[in-house]
């Protein structure tokens, strides 16, 4: 038995991995080893499902070992990718594996004699992003080679007695309940993982495989890994073997981004910087001015040693070193932010695999913030409003077409460049779409974000959508034009507590009397307390904004004075109350 090299994977970065391995009967008469691999045609499955591999020795007493083994590798296998994708990895091959040794020790009892049980080992690699998952039961071994170094990664299940024989202390089949050792390590590119069975480890010292090895490193061209597999076998065949030999060779070739689970188990676990000032080095990151230094962050200006280029780091405040919530939004704001490649979006580069330290090292973005704009423009003219909510909206149909809702848009988020160009910063309370799904996705207790901006639905923990980034920035459109804000305060923040407590509009025509009518309605309508009546898109809220729909006009033109033009209306009373009393003081005299 063997199999062909194999590669797979759409362009860099993705999960691309050779193959080969070899299987032969040596002396035996039958071959009770089996192995198989599958390699997932659709890009789909390659990224949720993984890739795997497993190699399994039917013990050699039974007369139905060869069916044992071969049953587990080809079941395991299909079984696994039959699995609700909702299943994590470990949790999906501790239920087929418990499920397929129920089958073998059901179909063992049916035998007539004891020793004719369907009875294997098995050790299985589920290769899935940058994570290898490995399941092991009895004396097949699984090695991880990197940098020249061999490892041997699981342990053999058996006993040796007298005469140097040995015995299965663990395996599939042999008692209704199995104990699995489960493990995960950390893969990179360049890694090699080779599976062998007893004939060949019995009969090759740790330093002649080791050698083999390392004489054809992974990434060779001279001996790839089917003949690598060959050569094995044939090296443990010269060295005496008398049973059944198997090896598989997996290269790794090249992995794709870290998922967001990987992300967080292994930056969690890095050093908070302290906190530090002008002059001060992390990494190679040289401080040139202190930004901001708050009680849940710190951010600063620095200077890249390597390129020379100026860049903004931000590192988690040491107040929240045993907050693991706060480390997880933190870690998922700098993924996301190397996920989301567009100028619009503030770009957050990978993290470093060699610091110690968790921080974030972001493009230092020119401008000034959309607040630092408003006090330079106060009740500026609606074109210019226009011109900015138009390059806002651009942004935000990024994020909506990546399935994210930022949840704290605020105008210390929006920097505004040269020609108006906008970039929104900060994800750390970003809302990806499916990470929900993750088997351990960061639960909110609170709300996220600043009160005056976010919208009543992200308040009372309903669900939320793009139109709760809509909320947003209809109430940053109100102030940009008005200096105030659609809703007050504090009865935002009695409908934190209290939902069915809605508060009321404020017309813009209190502050700007110079601005139609339908201006206001259209913000009125992008800042709805009730989603379903905002707009259905940003370029319907966008466009109303340049031109009123005809509903908008028929809604100014059907409104009363009072909310029409407030503070003509109040002038009209003012004038009409003072003839009164000049009136009525005439009458007196």
């Amino acid at each position: 038995m063997s199999m062909t090299e194999a590669a797979l994977g759409a362009p860099a970065p993705s999960l691309r991995v050779r193959v080969g391995g070899q299987s032969v009967a040596g002396v035996r008469e039958a071959n009770q080893d089996a192995f198989a691999v599958r390699i997932p045609d659709k890009q789909a499955e390659l990224e949720h499902a993984g890739i795997v591999a497993c190699i399994a020795d039917g013990v050699s007493c039974s007369e139905n070992g060869q069916q044992a083994s071969h049953t587990a590798v080809t079941q395991f296998i299909d079984d696994y990718y039959a699995a609700p994708a909702t299943w994590g990895a470990r949790y999906t091959v501790g239920k087929v594996l418990n499920a397929l040794n129920q089958w073998l020790f059901a179909q063992g009892d049916l035998q007539q004699l004891n020793h004719n049980g369907l009875i294997t080992t098995l050790t299985a690699v589920v290769i899935k992003s940058n994570t290898a998952h490995i399941a092991h039961v009895g004396d097949s071994r699984l090695y991880h080679c990197r940098g020249g170094r061999m490892t041997q990664l699981t342990q053999d299940h058996r006993r040796r007695h007298i005469g140097n024989k040995s015995f299965l202390t663990r395996a599939l089949g042999m008692d209704s309940r199995l104990d699995v050792d489960f493990q995960q390590i950390k893969l990179e590119a360049g890694d090699r993982l080779v599976m062998t069975t007893d004939g060949v480890h019995d009969w090759l010292t740790d330093r002649q495989l080791d050698a083999l090895l390392s004489k054809y490193p992974q990434g060779n061209t001279e001996l790839p890994p089917e003949q690598l597999t060959e050569t094995i076998i044939a090296e443990a065949m010269a060295a005496g073997s008398n049973d059944n030999a198997s090896c598989l060779v997996i290269d790794v070739d090249d992995l794709p981004s870290m998922s967001l689970p990987e992300t967080i188990a292994e930056l969690t676990q890095r050093a908070i910087p302290p906190v530090m000032d002008v002059g001060n080095r992390i990494d190679q990151y040289q401080v040139i001015r202190v930004l901001h230094s708050g009680a849940r962050s710190h951010v600063y200006l620095a200077k890249s040693l390597f390129d020379s280029k100026t860049y903004v780091l931000k590192a988690p405040s040491l107040n929240f070193s045993e907050d693991y919530q706060y480390l997880q939004a933190f870690v998922r704001e700098g993924w996301l932010g190397e996920q989301i490649n567009h100028p619009s979006i503030m770009k957050i580069h990978p993290f470093s695999r060699a610091s110690s330290f968790l921080y974030h090292v972001c493009d230092y973005i020119e401008g000034i913030t959309l607040r630092q704009w408003m006090y330079e423009n106060p009740q500026p003219e609606l074109y210019k409003v226009r011109a900015l909510v138009g390059e806002i909206i651009k942004s935000l149909r990024v994020y909506q077409r990546n399935g994210v809702i930022h949840r704290d848009l605020k105008p210390e988020n929006i920097i505004i460049g040269e020609n108006n160009r906008v970039t929104i910063i900060d994800l750390g309370t970003a809302k990806v779409s499916g990470l929900d799904d993750l088997e351990n996705p960061i639960k909110e207790t609170l709300p996220v974000g600043d009160i005056k901006y976010i919208s009543p639905e992200c308040l009372t923990g309903n669900k939320i959508t793009f139109k709760s980034d809509m909320f947003s920035l209809a109430v940053m459109v109100y102030e940009m034009l008005s200096g105030h804000y659609p809703y007050s305060l504090e009865a935002m923040k009695v409908l934190a507590q209290d939902r069915r407590k809605y508060p009321k509009y404020t017309s813009l025509k209190n502050y700007r009397d110079d601005l139609p009518i339908w201006v206001d309605l259209v913000v009125k309508k992008g800042c709805n307390l009730e989603e379903n009546e905002r707009y259905q898109a940003f370029s319907e809220f966008f466009l109303s904004l340049e031109k009123p729909t005809p509903s908008i006009i028929s809604n100014s033109r059907s409104l009363p004075l009072k909310k029409k033009n407030p503070v003509l209306f109040w002038k009209f009373v003012s004038v009409f109350l003072l003839v009164v009393i000049f009136v009525l003081l005439l009458w007196e005299f």
